[in-house]
Formats: C-alpha cells, sequence, structure tokens
C-alpha cells in the first residue's frame, strides 16, 4: 500500500460508513482514493448535470450540498463538514439524482471512486448508514418520501443455478455477468417448495479460498439456510426491515405463487426514499438507555403520518407500526433486563397480544402481552421476572402506549407462566370454558404472537391448536365472538344519536376481529391477521366467499378510517381516540362506514342463525354453489 495513503485510511476507520468495515477493506478503499484541495466558491460535483461514479468525504472545511434542482438559487439544503460523505446517491443509482455541492471556503476532500467504495454501502452496515441519512435529510425539511413498492428496487434478472453445479462454475458465471451488467454479486438456487437458497461471490470466496474447499463442491452445499423472502407489493420499507432484522446481504422477491422474481441487497434502497420508518426502527434498535428509547418513541406516529402522506396504504402503515413497536418493546426489555444481572433473557418468550400480536396496532391501542416461561423456571425466579416485566410496561407506558386496562400484561400471574402451567390451563379451559373466563382467555391467547425470546419456547400457541375439535369450547367462543353485536342492531340510531359521534373499535372493528378469530380457529388455521384469516376461512356454510370478501372490504375501509382520523386527533394536539365525531367525517366517509357497519351486522346475523340450525360438525363444511 501506498504510504501517502495512510494518513487517509486513519480518517475513514473513524468515519462510518468505513469505521464499521475490516481495516483491510479499509486499507483497499484509501488505496484506491486522490485527494483534492477545492476552494471558496468552487464547484465540486454537479450530479444533476452528470452521472457521478464517486464518493466525496470531506477531510477539512464545509461544503454546500443542495438536494433538490429547484432550489439550486436558494442556501444550500445542508452544510457538510468533516467526516461527512456526499455524492452516494447518483454513484449507487447511476442516474443524474443530484447533489450538487461547491466549497464555502478552503476545503480538502477525498475523493474515491465507485468501484472502490460500493462494497461499503452493499453491507447491511451501509444499509444502515444510508437509512439514517435520509431520515436527517427528511428531517431538515427535503422532499418527503414517496412509497415505494419492492418491485421497483429489483434491477435485473438474478443469476439462477443448479444446486449440483460447481462452486468453482458459480464463481466463474457471477464474474461474467459482473463483467457484462450491473448483477448483484449472488446466485439464486431453488430448494423447493417456494424457497430459495442464495449464495454470494464473497461467500464462495471465503469458501473456496479461505476455507480450501475443492472447486467441484455443489453449490447447494453451500447454502445454509433459505434466503428471507418478500413479495412483489411488499413496501420497500418493510423489505429493508426485514433484511436489517435478518442480519441478511440478500433478499429475494417472489410473486403470489412463489416464483422467483428477483433478489434486491442493501445497496437497491439507496433508491428507496422510503427509509425514515426504516431509520426510526434502527434508531430504537440502538438506544443506549432508557431516556433516549423514550425520546425516539415519540418520533413514531411523525413517522407514520409521513409515511401515510407518502402514499403507503393503510394496512401497510399500521403493519409498519406494529413493526416500530415490536422493535420498541424488545429494546425496553433487553434495557430493563440489563439492570436486572440475575435475570436471563433465555428464559421466557415474550408475546405480544390483541392488535400488536394481529399487527393491526393502531395509537390508540393497548399494548396486551404474555410471557411463557421455560419449565425450569422455579416460582422465586417468576415473581422477580414479574416484578421486571412490570417495569418493562413503565417504560411503555412513558412512550405513551397504555397496558390493557382488563389486566393482560406480563407482569400479572395470568399471563406469565411456565409452558407446563399453560398448558394445563388450556387443558382446564377447553374442557370447561365456562369456567375461569376460559372463552375470554383463549380469545386473547390465539393472537399471541412471539417477539422476543425463543419463539420454539412458547407452549401457548400450541395449547390451542386443537380446539376446533373440542366442538363446546367452539360453540361458547362463537357465543363470545357474537357477544357484541347487539350495538350493530340499531347501528343507524347509534350513528345518527344526539352526540353524533360512534366508537368505531367497539361498533364495527372488535365484531370483525372477533368473527374471523373465531372462523380461522374453525378451519385450524394459525394465521394472526383478521384479513388472513377471513380469507383463509373463506368458503364455508358459515363464511362463504362472497361474505368473507365483504367483510375484508369493509375492515379495510374502518381500519382506514380509525387510522386517519387518529393522525389527525394527534396533529390537533388532542389524545387519540376510537370514538368518531361523524360531523368531522367527509360524507363520502360517514357512506362509507356506515355500509361497513351494515356489513359486519348482516355477517353477524348470518352466523347466528347458521349455529342455531345447522348441526356444529356443518359449520365449517363447503357452501353451497
Amino acid at each position: 500500500m501506498d504510504h501517502r495513503s495512510r494518513p487517509l485510511q486513519e480518517f475513514l476507520e473513524q468515519h462510518e460508513p468505513f469505521a464499521s468495515l475490516d481495516p483491510a477493506a479499509v486499507a483497499t478503499i484509501a488505496a484506491a482514493a486522490r485527494v483534492e484541495q477545492f476552494g471558496a466558491g468552487e464547484l465540486i460535483i454537479d450530479a444533476f448535470v452528470d452521472p457521478n461514479s464517486r464518493l466525496f468525504v470531506v477531510m477539512e472545511g464545509e461544503v454546500g450540498v443542495w438536494n433538490d434542482r429547484d432550489r439550486l438559487l436558494q442556501v444550500p439544503d445542508e452544510r457538510l463538514a468533516e467526516g461527512d460523505v456526499f455524492g452516494f446517491s447518483s454513484m449507487l443509482t447511476e442516474r443524474s439524482v443530484g447533489p450538487r455541492a461547491v466549497a464555502s471556503g478552503p476545503t480538502t476532500v477525498a475523493v474515491i471512486p465507485g468501484s472502490a467504495v460500493t462494497p461499503a454501502f452493499t453491507s447491511t452496515v451501509g444499509a444502515r448508514f444510508l437509512a439514517e441519512h435520509m431520515s436527517a435529510a427528511i428531517q431538515r425539511g427535503a422532499q418527503r418520501p414517496t412509497y415505494t413498492l419492492v418491485d421497483d428496487l429489483i434491477g435485473t434478472e438474478p443469476l439462477v443455478v443448479d444446486p449440483t453445479e460447481s462452486a468453482y462454475e458459480v464463481a466463474r458465471r457471477l464474474t461474467e455477468r459482473q463483467l457484462t451488467d450491473r448483477h448483484l454479486p449472488c446466485a439464486v438456487i431453488e430448494l423447493g417448495d417456494g424457497r430459495y437458497g442464495i449464495v454470494g461471490d464473497a461467500q464462495l470466496r471465503r469458501h473456496l479460498i479461505v476455507d480450501g474447499r475443492p472447486g467441484s463442491t455443489p453449490v447447494g452445499q453451500l447454502v445454509v439456510t433459505p434466503a428471507p423472502t418478500v413479495r412483489l407489493g411488499d413496501s420497500a420499507t418493510e423489505a429493508l426491515i426485514l433484511l436489517l432484522e435478518q442480519d441478511a446481504e440478500f433478499l429475494v422477491v417472489v410473486d403470489t405463487h412463489r416464483r422467483l422474481r428477483g433478489v434486491v441487497a442493501p445497496r437497491d434502497f439507496a433508491v428507496s426514499p422510503t427509509t425514515a420508518g426504516v431509520s426510526l426502527h434502527e434508531q430504537l434498535r440502538r438506544a443506549a438507555d432508557t431516556e433516549e428509547l423514550l425520546d425516539r418513541a415519540r418520533r413514531v406516529v411523525a413517522t407514520l403520518d409521513d409515511l401515510l402522506a407518502g402514499g403507503l396504504t393503510a394496512d401497510r402503515v399500521i403493519a409498519v407500526y406494529s413493526t416500530l413497536l415490536d422493535t420498541l418493546v424488545r429494546r425496553a426489555i433487553t434495557l430493563v433486563l440489563a439492570a436486572h444481572p440475575d435475570l436471563t433473557v433465555d428464559a421466557f418468550t415474550w408475546l405480544s397480544l390483541g392488535s400488536n400480536g394481529r399487527r393491526e396496532a393502531v395509537p390508540s391501542s393497548d399494548v396486551d402481552t404474555a410471557v411463557a416461561f421455560a419449565d425450569g423456571v422455579s416460582p422465586a425466579e417468576v415473581a422477580a421476572y414479574r416484578v421486571a416485566f412490570g417495569e418493562v410496561h413503565d417504560v411503555l407506558a412513558r412512550a405513551g402506549l397504555s397496558g390493557d386496562h382488563h389486566g393482560a400484561t406480563a407482569s400479572r400471574p395470568a399471563f406469565s407462566r411456565t409452558n407446563a402451567e399453560w398448558r394445563a390451563a388450556g387443558r382446564e379451559w377447553m374442557s370447561a370454558p365456562e369456567k375461569n373466563q376460559g372463552a375470554v382467555m383463549a380469545s386473547l391467547l390465539v393472537d399471541g404472537r412471539p417477539i422476543f425470546g425463543d419463539p420454539g419456547l412458547s407452549a401457548v400457541a400450541r395449547v390451542f391448536s386443537e380446539l376446533r375439535r373440542h366442538h363446546g369450547t367452539m360453540r361458547l367462543l362463537l357465543q363470545e365472538s357474537l357477544s357484541h353485536r347487539a350495538r350493530m342492531h340499531s347501528v343507524l340510531d347509534v350513528l345518527v344519536r344526539r352526540d353524533g359521534t360512534f366508537d368505531i373499535k367497539a361498533g364495527a372493528i372488535l365484531p370483525v376481529v372477533n368473527l374471523a378469530r373465531w372462523a380461522a380457529l374453525s378451519v385450524g388455521s394459525a394465521v394472526l391477521p383478521t384479513v388472513e384469516r377471513l380469507r383463509v376461512a373463506s368458503g364455508s356454510a358459515m363464511l362463504p366467499a362472497r361474505r368473507a370478501q365483504n367483510l375484508v372490504e369493509a375492515f379495510e375501509v374502518l381500519q382506514r378510517l380509525r387510522l386517519r382520523y387518529q393522525l389527525r386527533e394527534l396533529s390537533q394536539g388532542r389524545p387519540t381516540s376510537d370514538v368518531l365525531v361523524l360531523e368531522s367525517l367527509s360524507p363520502i366517509d360517514r357512506s362509507m362506514l356506515t355500509q361497513a357497519v351494515r356489513e359486519v351486522a348482516a355477517a353477524q346475523r348470518r352466523m347466528d342463525n347458521i349455529a342455531q340450525y345447522v348441526p356444529i360438525d356443518a359449520w365449517t363444511s363447503p357452501e353451497e354453489s
């Protein structure tokens, strides 16, 4: 290495995205770079005019940067100082997307060829850096993000290879593809059943050069687990969250039939302007203490507003919100347990219940939780854990998330048991569901979703896996599911009552949720989201396909109205509520609300009639054509 590049290497190692790289990789980058001097007012780059293929790092001085072509005659959008980087958006996308950069005074800049620095952005560390940089730009007043689908991130067709093909041959084909087009450095292997494996160029080099495995090794032997998968139509935000959570280099994109449609990597997300939510996800996950966690949690709702205003559909905004809540809860658990060194995080599984368990939480939703302990945890340890779990909920309450008013929290004995205790309680509920609120507990716990700990540890979900075989319990659960329908019978009276309000959760959303939960149990399905439950259970005598589709549409309308109304309340400085003031809704929204509630009421009446006049064995039989 040229001795002159050593000071640059030392400089880069002190700043991201280089600081997290291997020193040898930083040395390679430094050796390929050159250091340039610019005087005050001198143009460094104008990537609105010509595509840029270089990365710039400010070493000394200050640089004015314009990120918006329409603001070039105004003051710079941002001013960069020592350690800041610019030019990577154009470099990674190979398009004239800006920025324009001008030295504010005598300035020293490191100029790095894209071919040398791209690896810094194709790692998960680089993806996080991009997400945080874009989020910061948005907070400084840059253009509001626009929603992007994962479909938009696919650049080229992936290289697909047979699992019996030799590692050497795959490495050769990868090299050829890299020379001829902008191909991702990986090959895809079909594993069957809609699953795919990924073998990256770096992985091949490690196996063949470092580990010394023969080039004749079948490439299929190098795949340990299937690659994480997203579908066409998924949001770019959720895809990047998955990539970061899995600490993966690539995501496989499939269609609804699980056929391969492409591969995306961290660098592809540089073209996606939806990374504000991802950045917040990362900030929550890396909060150093509870105060920092609380500060970052207060930004969650603003992110939802941005995503909704940017074009993300309401159901996807709600799904992103649930993902952010998961991250917030996980970090709260980790920080609280760190203050209890006598307690280990490996002895329990934490479950989200209710709306967040179904990934349907909105700002007004309670945080319902439960815990399953390993059977070896002693009663004294369980008691100590419950105290700590109470502290977790205190942190969540300070973050603006209320606990369940009925006591469905992991700090309470009824919702924190060993696996053996959960199994015993489940058998008791199913044999005598009218006792000990068995139907209510079953309805709560069926929505449980593990978010912390070993998902395989929890016996809660398995307790109810055979619930459909207990006819008495299923009949009682159906009665419980229909118990909220009285309000629906007089829907028109409710909608025009004197105070002009309507509780959209109690009067419309919960009835759909309850029906969908029961319907999924009746066909033995373990899916959680309400829409998926309705679809998987459709086509039966109890829930004909057309009725199920009407309920799906009604639920989506109700959730969209609920989210928009609550975000508007928050923007006006008011607490969120499920009680809608009808005169504040547009005539179209009032009409859609009325129609949705009527549809739910009709479905309830039909299910009630079926339950009375049709034998229980025929409830799930195929509907008559």
